[in-house]
C-alpha cells in the first residue's frame, strides 16, 4: 500500500489518525460504524487506539470512497471481496431544469367580452347619472372587471 513507512508507531490515537487518513475524527468513528473490521481499541481512559492494520483499512476505505466513488455498501463489498467485479455507483445524472409553467391565458371568450363591455357600459351611464343627480363626491369604490 505505500504507507508503512508512513506508519512507525504500534498505536495512533485518533487525532494522528485523522491526520494520517485526511478526514475529520467524526469521520472515522462513523466508519468504525460502517465496517466491522475497524475496531480500534480502547486504552485505560477511554480513548481509541488504532492499530497498524486499522489505519491501513481506513486509508482503503477512503480511497473507495472518496477517490473511486464507491458507496458504503459497495466498499463494504469490496473489502469483504476484492477479487469481486464490484463496480463504484455512478454519479446521479443531475435532473433537467425544469421551465417554470407559466399559466397561459386564457381563450378569448366572445360571449364574455360582450358581457364586460355591456357592464362597462352601464358602469359609465350610472356615474354620469349620479353626477348629473348632483350626488355627494363620496362614491363607493366599484371592483374593477377583468
Amino acid at each position: 500500500m505505500g504507507t508503512s513507512r508512513e506508519l512507525v508507531k504500534l498505536y495512533y490515537r485518533i487525532g494522528e489518525v485523522s491526520q494520517i487518513v485526511g478526514v475529520q475524527p467524526h469521520v472515522l468513528r462513523y466508519w468504525e460504524t460502517e465496517f466491522r473490521t475497524i475496531r480500534p481499541q480502547k486504552s485505560h481512559k477511554g480513548q481509541r487506539v488504532y492499530s497498524r492494520r486499522d489505519v491501513e483499512k481506513l486509508l482503503k476505505v477512503k480511497d473507495l470512497l472518496k477517490n473511486q466513488g464507491f458507496t458504503i455498501a459497495g466498499a463494504k463489498k469490496k473489502l469483504r471481496d476484492p477479487e469481486a467485479q464490484v463496480t463504484p455507483e455512478p454519479e446521479p445524472e443531475p435532473e433537467p431544469a425544469v421551465a417554470p409553467v407559466v399559466a397561459a391565458a386564457p381563450a378569448r371568450d366572445p360571449m364574455r367580452e360582450q358581457m364586460r363591455d355591456a357592464l362597462l357600459a352601464l358602469r359609465a351611464d350610472i356615474t354620469s347619472m349620479l353626477d348629473d343627480l348632483g350626488a355627494p363626491p363620496r362614491r363607493p369604490k366599484l371592483p374593477s372587471l377583468p
